[in-house]
Parts: structure tokens; sequence; C-alpha cells
């Protein structure tokens, strides 16, 4: 028992460490490569910490190697702006000079009425109100409202 106790806490720093090294992120703010190394993590370390007869580096070196995958990964991102677009997506276009663009929203899988909830989050209350709106790779949004005209008082003090 006290040896599996300190196994996980073993696990856990270096857990803690690796992720540290992948960069600081929100969940919410993970690119599907992110998220899915985080997830291959937690299942490689869950592995020895649970089980006494596997050795601990058997765990500590695939995660290890996945940091080096990641690392990989975000070079190529920084590098090559054909593989960003392959690895994390492009941001697309739902509104585009005030119109709605209905083959985006499809292939976003997107409906009017997430883009309306969105949009509310960012203080649009009329879709007629937004000259662009981007969803960004990373499934957040902005949006860019049209230029509203001002009246200007023409008589002189």
């Amino acid at each position: 028992m006290l040896v599996t106790f300190f196994r996980a806490i073993m696990l856990y720093i270096v857990v803690l460490i690796v992720m540290r090294l992948m960069g600081k992120r929100e969940i919410g703010q993970l690119q599907p490569f992110e998220l899915a190394i985080s997830i291959m993590i937690a299942d490689l370390a869950s592995i020895p910490m649970t089980d006494t007869g596997i050795p601990i580096f058997n765990g500590i070196v695939p995660i290890l190697g996945l940091l080096v995958m990641h690392l990989i990964i975000s070079v190529l991102n920084l590098k090559s702006l054909k593989a960003r677009e392959i690895i994390c997506g492009k941001p697309s276009i739902l509104i585009y000079r005030g119109k709605i663009n209905e083959e985006a929203l499809k292939k976003e899988r997107f409906t009017i009425n997430e883009l309306e909830e969105r949009l509310r989050g960012n203080n649009v209350v009329n879709l007629g109100d937004v000259e662009y709106a981007i969803l960004e790779t990373s499934r957040t949004s902005n949006s860019n409202s049209k230029a509203r005209k001002k009246k200007y008082n023409t008589t002189r003090f």
C-alpha cells in the first residue's frame, strides 16, 4: 500500500512537469493534438501507478516520448503554415460582410442558435449588427460589429 502511494506521488510529479513543459493552457484552448496527448499521458500514468508488478519506468518512458512528440509538433506548427493547417485546422468565417455563411456553418456543424449564443457571449444581441464572425480553431468565436452611423449635431455653439 505504501509502495502504491509513493508510485502515485512520483508519477504525479512526472506528469505535472511534463504538462508544464507542454505549456500553460486552459482545457478549452487546447488544440486537438494537445488534448489527445494529455489524455494519453493520463492513461500511461495510471497503469504503473496501480499495478506494482509493472516497473514505474514503463510508464515514465512513454510519457517522456509523448512530450518529445508534442515538442516536435509544436516546432512544426511554428515553422510551417501547411503543417499548422493540417494539425490545428483553419479558422472559419461564419458571417462575412453581414451575411451568414451557411456552408461554413454546415462544415463546422454549427447551428444558428449556437452562433447566436456565441455572439451574445461577445455582447452582440442582434445578428444584423455583425459585420464579421470568425470561429477560431480553438472553437472560440470573434465578431466585428458594423459601424453605426453617428448623427452629428450641425448647429454651432
